[in-house]
């Protein structure tokens, strides 16, 4: 594709325009971005909770690249090509338990949890399971590299990315006091999504920023203020917002949700919430936490995955449903109040003169962060070469 100068995205942000108008509405971008921003680096495409036990296997289509999440009897998450290595047939379509061995619903070819081809029935002819010519070592499936934290499941598509903890290490170090801390998810109570009719850089630039808050979330500002957030920037890694006042939810009869262990005081009345570039919004509190994982389907459609988790397993049962269900109306309303802001935008960059906005340099310098990450992701190598 035609090059395109993004020097005025990786200016200060004094400075600075926002990404132009091709990043959300070309096709051509659109897979330039999968291939450079998606692929290129650790993304999000599930969460470990949804293959709970060892067998269970769950297939993701991510952008195009079918993959599939696998818990073995070692109870590691792997990832592998969703592909069989005879005839490049799917091997799982929907969500299920496998048992012991993945096996293609072709010709039966089977694979071990771990990945390795155990079983080729009648390759060398009827009543013959083996042939010299198939040497089943070599034709294991395509494990993809992968890792979790926090419950998701990222995965690196192009193996180009140092590693995870490498990667994310200044996110797990600024979280540090929240590491070790078994995260508990309560079921379909905390669990809810949305289809959006924008671009997914939209949710992240939206979230990284509390600047619209007194306007887009009035209820959440009365209690805690746009002056009592603060940036978080941390430039080629992640980008947000906190809060000095956070007010952990109290139940009718004075009960309040388990803390998680070990909180410093900063904990107590304070909240966080980032991206881990590319696509995942997190929130912390003293009681729970979130995740969000943007699903890119389309230049214009993304899909929000959002999962909350609580500090203590006793927070998943019977005694506090009341209180789960409050805290997931609150959320849902909360990220709800987002979406009519993040599809107008993506109509208005349809604007064919908008240039890309200009930045308030004190309000918009964690959205500013983002835009600047994801145009290094381009200029690495000439566009032009695509």
């Amino acid at each position: 594709m035609t090059a395109h100068d993004l020097s005025g995205v990786l200016s200060p942000v004094a400075t600075a325009r926002g990404l132009p108008n091709e990043h959300y509405v070309s096709d051509e971008m659109f897979d330039l971005e999968k291939e450079r921003v998606l692929f290129d680096n650790w993304s999000a495409i599930g969460f470990a909770k949804d293959v709970a036990e060892p067998g269970d296997a769950m297939p993701v289509d991510f952008l195009g690249m079918p993959l599939l999440v696998v818990r073995g009897k070692d109870d590691v998450v792997r990832v592998y090509q969703n592909t069989c290595r005879h005839r490049g047939m799917i091997l799982v379509e929907e969500k299920k338990k496998v048992g012991g061995v993945i096996r293609c619903p072709y010709h039966s070819w089977c694979y071990a949890l771990t990945g390795e081809l155990v079983a080729t029935p009648h390759v060398g002819g009827p009543g013959h399971n083996t042939h010299a010519d198939i040497k089943r070592g070599e034709l294991g499936l395509v494990e993809i590299r992968s890792h979790i934290w926090r419950d998701i499941v990222f995965v690196n598509i192009s193996g180009k990315a140092a590693d995870f903890t490498i990667y994310a290490a200044e996110a797990i170090a600024a979280w540090g006091e929240f590491e070790g801390k078994p995260l508990y998810h309560s079921g379909e109570d905390s669990s809810f999504r949305f289809d959006v009719a924008c671009n997914w850089k939209l949710a992240v630039e939206n979230y990284c920023e509390s600047y619209h808050l007194p306007w887009i979330h009035p209820g959440l500002n009365s209690y805690s203020r746009l002056e009592d957030h603060y940036h978080i920037e941390n430039p080629g890694k992640y980008s947000g917002q906190g809060t000095l006042v956070y007010r952990p939810m109290i139940s009718e009869d004075g009960r309040r949700l388990p803390d998680f262990e070990g909180l410093g005081e900063k904990w107590d009345a304070g909240a966080e919430y980032i991206t881990l570039y590319p696509n995942v919004l997190l929130g912390v509190h003293r009681d729970h936490a979130f995740a969000i994982i943007l699903e890119p389907r389309a230049k214009d459609r993304t899909v929000e995955h959002v999962e909350i988790y609580y500090a203590a397993e006793e927070a998943t049962g019977p005694k506090w449903e009341p209180m789960r269900k409050v805290n997931s109306k609150m959320w849902y309303s909360v990220f709800e109040e987002d979406l009519f802001v993040v599809e107008g935008m993506q109509k208005g960059r349809n604007g064919r003169y908008f240039d890309g906005g200009k930045f308030s340099p004190v309000m918009d310098s964690p959205t500013h962060l983002f835009h600047h990450w994801v145009a290094s992701q381009l200029t690495e190598r000439p566009l032009a070469a695509e």
